[in-house]
């Protein structure tokens, strides 16, 4: 008769070992998961009306769906008038883009004064396009902006219109100083 051969001993874990197995798996679970449920808060509590919390551009990529626009106004430029609204703008000329960008900004201005936050992220967006079509129309790609605005940063607003070449401040503004 053979004699029969014994398994190895395996050490079962101790509840206190698997605990911290559990929560080793689940911290890194939750690590993982931890940026995109931020981002989603910060989302949340942007969108909420009346919300003042600010969504950090990276968080939601907004230079890069700005860019993203841009770039299908720019595709629309030769599209048919009659099934896009981008097309139809920028076959009616210069001078309805720039109206219709400035028709935006005082709907998103009077939404500003009514206190109606809802509203003004509506118009703030409707406004963002329109100056997409203006850039288009006027052959400005956003990097130029991106590159502009990354200069100024930093600057004093007073300091940086002090600073501008005179040809840029030769044209005649109505603007409040």
């Amino acid at each position: 008769m053979a004699k029969a051969t014994k398994k190895p001993a395996t050490k079962k874990p101790t509840k206190k070992a698997a605990a911290k197995t559990t929560k080793k798996k689940v911290a890194s679970k939750a690590a993982t998961a931890k940026p995109v449920k931020k981002i989603a808060r910060k989302l949340q509590k942007a969108t909420a009306v009346g919300s003042t919390a600010l969504v950090p551009l990276e968080d939601l990529a907004g230079a890069a769906v700005l860019d993203r626009l841009w770039a299908v106004i720019k595709t629309r430029r030769t599209a048919d008038p009659a099934v896009s609204h981008s097309a139809r703008l920028l076959a009616r000329g210069t001078a309805k883009v720039a109206q219709k960008f400035g028709e935006e900004a005082v709907e998103c201005l009077i939404e500003a004064v009514a206190g109606n936050n809802a509203a003004l992220v509506a118009e703030s967006a409707d406004v963002l396009y329109h100056l997409l079509v203006l850039w288009v129309n006027a052959g400005i790609e956003p990097g130029k902006v991106w590159a502009e605005l990354v200069r100024r940063e930093g600057v004093s607003g007073i300091a940086e219109k002090a600073a501008r070449p005179a040809a840029v401040l030769s044209v005649a503004s109505t603007k409040i100083p």
